[in-house]
């Protein structure tokens, strides 16, 4: 599985097809051969409306919520990097 088809408990994306950073969140992602689901949240009013929630009324994304309930806003690729590490670490275990 990958962008758009991951289960409903797992990773979700919620982004832009324009945003840069996206563009660097999916490449992480893939690289490190996770998946997640993509929510497009121009084309979306749900996930609108969760990122504008979470965020204090910004439109900030990439937002990435975790199954464990984390969220990450805007990482850099190093705090992505390390999440995805420590992630796969506790699923595993």
């Amino acid at each position: 599985m990958t962008e758009g088809s991951a289960p409903a408990a797992g990773i979700r994306v919620y982004g832009t097809s324009w945003c840069p950073q996206c563009w660097l969140v999916k490449d992480v992602f893939k690289r490190n051969r996770v998946e997640y689901m993509w929510v497009d949240i121009d084309s979306d009013a749900d996930g609108e409306a969760f990122v504008v929630r979470h965020n204090q009324g910004m439109r900030s994304v990439p937002t990435i919520v975790f199954p464990d309930g984390s969220i990450l806003v805007e990482p850099s690729r190093p705090q992505l990097k390390a999440k995805i590490e420590t992630w796969k670490a506790g699923s595993l275990g």
